[in-house]
């Protein structure tokens, strides 16, 4: 059974209809099979399609990125990969099965792949937790991901959570600094690492596996620091305003590239990812292959450095600063002061020992 948006009331009614027209055994018995009506009517539903999904507005694509039916991680492992080894534990505490994460083969070549899973169906979800990490998932991914770096593996990670989990025993098991030390372990990496955002990016809880060289998203995926129901909760106190929070956090694909926080764009099929799995296969495929090959050409520490500048130049564009290509150095700029006092050092001490006699003989009398 096909799951439809509020949006899509007129979809459906059109797929409603052409597969009574499909279906020879109708109400009146068998009858002929009418392949003009047929024709007519998919041109028909093809055209609505194109209307609604070309004019989304923000609410809207955030209900396309939570769609019960949209492709999830465990497919695109499934189908991406090759000689998948599901790797589990932390260590320290336990498994967390809201993440996938394991070696693999793509393309022929070694690969550590972490997926954030939300599930099938409802005993599944649950079982997922929903899609939100605990600590423990992310432990089990920096364990993973610094082994990965040690074996020169790149690193594939595909996104779709609300944000991490936040109960009470995952705050009391350190949430925030698992997060925290998620981000850190990505950004010092010395391996090519790419995010593809597949459905949601929520908050720390993406951010925390998506701080790669290269951020990748479905068309109708979404990005943001808080859900558009959380944001419109804290500003307007109306979680029913989640319309103006969506458009207020620019949370789309298309407006984050415009930002320069995320890299890329993968095109869906018409109608959202659910409606043709395997386009939306080859159309990562063809993404990832392209982005790896780039990273062939780069030594360990150009990776490194490459990534530092992504990162460090989000915000800038608009700013004071003229050259934005040798963030990586991180030198401090010295002020016109310290150059004063350099270039006139001696005066400088001369200055001071007047200073320092002055104070000494007011003190004395």
């Amino acid at each position: 059974m096909k799951n439809y948006l509020n949006f899509e009331t007129e979809v459906k009614d059109l797929e409603d209809q052409l597969e009574k027209l499909k279906d020879p055994y109708n109400q009146t018995g068998l009858s002929e099979v009418d392949t003009q009506k047929i024709s007519k009517t998919q041109d028909e539903l093809d055209e609505k399609l194109k209307e609604i999904y070309s004019n989304l507005d923000p609410w809207q694509t955030t209900m396309v990125a939570r769609h019960e039916d949209r492709p999830k991680s465990k497919f695109f492992i499934e189908n991406l990969f090759e000689d998948f080894i599901p790797l589990s534990g932390d260590r320290y505490f336990g498994e967390d099965e809201s993440v996938l994460t394991g070696f693999a083969k793509f393309n022929g070549e070694s690969v550590l792949v972490i997926g954030q899973e939300k599930g099938e169906d409802l005993d599944n979800r649950i079982k997922r937790n929903f899609g939100m990490m605990r600590p423990e998932g992310y432990r089990k991914t920096i364990r993973l991901m610094e082994l990965a770096n040690k074996f020169n593996i790149p690193v594939i990670s595909f996104i779709d959570t609300p944000g991490a989990y936040p109960g009470v025993g995952a705050e009391e098991r350190g949430q925030a600094e698992a997060i925290a030390r998620s981000i850190e372990c990505c950004m010092k990496l010395k391996v090519p690492t790419l995010s593809i955002i597949i459905g949601e990016g929520g908050s720390g809880g993406a951010i925390a596996l998506a701080s790669s060289n290269k951020v990748i998203m479905l068309e109708n995926a979404i990005y943001s620091v808080i859900s558009p129901e959380g944001c419109a909760t804290i500003l307007w106190r109306d979680p029913k305003k989640m319309l103006d929070a969506a458009k207020a956090m620019k949370l789309s694909a298309k407006d984050l590239l415009q930002s320069e926080i995320i890299d890329e764009i993968i095109e869906e099929p018409l109608g959202g990812a659910h409606r043709d799995k395997e386009m939306i296969l080859n159309n990562i495929k063809e993404s990832i292959l392209k982005n790896l090959k780039y990273f062939k050409t780069l030594t360990p520490d150009e990776i490194y450095n490459e990534r530092k500048n992504k990162f460090l130049k989000i915000g800038r564009s608009k700013g004071f600063m003229n050259n934005l290509e040798d963030l990586s150095s991180l030198k401090t700029q010295k002020d016109k002061f310290n150059q004063i006092i350099k270039s006139n050092k001696k005066l400088f001490l001369i200055s001071l020992l007047i200073t320092v006699a002055f104070i000494s003989f007011f003190i004395l009398s």
